[in-house]
């Protein structure tokens, strides 16, 4: 169970890299086909407010990879949990506020996470 948690951990760490690269990277290019609804002028216009957002997930890499260096399962448990929890409650706002696609990538791996960190 410890070893599928931590795989989760890393896949949801992995894909929140993923955002911080091409909000902060790639916005005009990979943004643009990540986000299709988004009018294609808007993409010049709001880069800097996506490297904001990338550079906040990559605040979210930065703990999620912390909680896997921690020796202290409890501490380290903990360290994950409460990153996990940040995750899913942005996947869960991002439901509300702008995708529902939103929850399932980013909120249901981070909520089944949770579930496996405590489980184990």
């Amino acid at each position: 169970m410890e070893l599928a948690s931590h795989f989760i951990i890393g896949l949801v760490a992995a894909l929140h890299l993923y955002f911080l690269w091409f909000e902060m990277f790639a916005w005009e290019t990979t943004g643009r086909k990540n986000f299709r609804q988004m009018p294609a002028e808007l993409f010049p216009k709001t880069k800097a407010l996506a490297a904001n957002q990338g550079l906040y997930n990559g605040f979210l890499v930065a703990g999620l990879f912390w909680s896997l260096l921690i020796s202290d399962p409890v501490w380290a448990d903990n360290v994950a949990l409460f990153f996990l929890s940040c995750v899913l409650v942005a996947g869960i706002y991002g439901a509300f506020t702008a995708s529902k696609k939103i929850f399932y990538v980013q909120g249901l791996p981070a909520l089944l996470g949770i579930l496996l960190v405590i489980l184990h």
